[in-house]
């Protein structure tokens, strides 16, 4: 089930819990993808808190937001390239996606394979993609207080099975939000402390959230005819569909008059 847009946005934007959320996360993704010049940027669910630093360089950015959550503008005082699309259907052309963000997106969806098999068709054939989700083992699942307590929370093995199993090929896989999802003033001073700790001892079971970087992969194409030649074919049949060639009118004669003589 989708969270409402309403929901998402009071809590990234005007929480103290979520805006470190959002910046954690944020710059986690941008560790991943520090070449982003030209290209063309896609986040599906709530994914407009990660996608500001793509807004200056990339050639192109859009944020599809699916109709059972809702949609709002953004960003904020620029052009919008927020759009409200169906979940299974997207409005965008077949590869045509470098980079591809899944953010509240997977794990509230009642059609998680759907949504993997659209993220595969619009990807471009080198295009990535990095599935964001609540990690099972870890505290922000177990918290309602915060978007990623809802869904479908993944372990690592499940969510790259899943990739695994949509043609894609996971590329790296780590984890964040080691802070713990409280308001309290203690944890959120020490927040930074612990998230730069986790970061250098990195440890899955601690992390809120797991983000897998995968790429798109495309079947080879196939040439007609036989894949392999046989290496000793069967010489049962042989000669069997050639045709004998027809006597001449001489052979024929000369037959009859010998098997005359034969019987006297």
């Amino acid at each position: 089930m989708h969270l409402d847009v309403v929901d998402l946005r009071a809590f990234y934007y005007r929480s103290a819990l979520g805006r470190a959320a959002q910046r954690v996360i944020r710059d986690e993704l941008c560790r991943m993808w520090r070449k982003r010049t030209g290209l063309t940027v896609v986040g599906f669910g709530f994914a407009v808190p990660l996608l500001r630093p793509f807004l200056s360089d990339s050639r192109r950015v859009v944020a599809l937001m699916p109709g059972p959550q809702g949609v709002m503008p953004w960003p904020a005082g620029m052009p919008n390239v927020s759009v409200l699309c169906q979940e299974t259907l997207w409005p965008i052309p077949s590869g045509t996606v470098d980079r591809l963000v899944l953010l509240h997106g997977l794990e509230t969806s009642e059609h998680p394979t759907a949504v993997l098999e659209e993220t595969w068709r619009v990807l471009a054939p080198e295009g990535r993609v990095v599935a964001i989700v609540p990690n099972r083992a870890g505290l922000w699942s177990r918290s309602d207080r915060t978007p990623f307590g809802y869904g479908r929370p993944y372990s690592l093995g499940q969510l790259e099975t899943q990739l695994r199993g949509h043609r894609f090929q996971i590329e790296q896989a780590v984890s964040t939000l080691y802070q713990p999802p409280s308001v309290r003033k203690g944890w959120r001073k020490s927040a930074a402390w612990m998230e730069g700790v986790g970061r250098h001892i990195p440890v899955f079971k601690a992390g809120g959230v797991l983000m897998v970087e995968a790429t798109k992969q495309v079947a080879p194409p196939m040439r007609p005819g036989l894949s392999e030649a046989v290496k000793r074919p069967l010489k049962v049949l042989e000669g069997i569909g050639t045709p004998a060639p027809e006597p001449s009118r001489r052979q024929t004669a000369w037959s009859i008059s010998e098997a005359t003589s034969r019987s006297k």
